[in-house]
C-alpha cells in the first residue's frame, strides 16, 4: 500500500495512526455532538482518547485560530473599508467566529491528537 499523506489525513480528520478512520462521530455540519470525538478508531481502534480530559489542551489552539481570524478580519476591514466604524469590526469578527465555529473546534482536536497523541502512523 501506499503512504498516505499526513496532510490529508489532519484535513480529512482521519485517525493518526491509521490515517482511514474517522475522528469524529457525526459531519462537521451536525450540532448535535459538536465536540464529540470517537474513544477509538472504527478502522485500527486505536485509543483516541489518551487520558482524562485530553483535549481540555486543544482550547489553547482554538483560541490561536480565534485571535488569527480577529486578526485578519480587522486588517481587511482596515484594508477595505476607508472609515471602518465600530459596528463593522464587531459584527465580522461575531459572525466569521460563529460561522468557523465547528471547524476551529474541530481541527484543534485533530492538531492536538496529531500533536501531543503518541500515535504514530502505521502503514497497514
Amino acid at each position: 500500500m501506499s503512504k498516505k499523506s499526513a496532510i490529508g489525513a489532519i484535513l480529512g480528520a482521519k485517525c493518526p495512526q491509521c490515517r482511514t478512520g474517522r475522528l469524529f462521530p457525526v459531519s462537521p455540519f451536525s450540532f448535535k455532538k459538536i465536540s464529540a470525538i470517537n474513544s477509538t478508531c472504527p478502522h485500527c481502534q486505536a485509543n483516541l482518547n489518551p487520558e482524562p480530559d485530553f483535549y481540555y489542551g486543544a482550547m489553547y489552539i482554538s483560541y490561536a485560530f480565534s485571535v488569527a481570524l480577529v486578526i485578519t478580519a480587522l486588517t481587511a476591514i482596515n484594508i477595505l473599508i476607508e472609515e471602518p466604524e465600530l459596528w463593522m469590526y464587531l459584527s465580522t469578527v461575531l459572525v466569521g467566529n460563529l460561522l468557523l465555529f465547528p471547524a476551529m473546534l474541530r481541527y484543534s482536536k485533530v492538531l492536538y491528537l496529531y500533536g501531543l497523541g503518541k500515535l504514530k502512523y502505521r502503514g497497514d
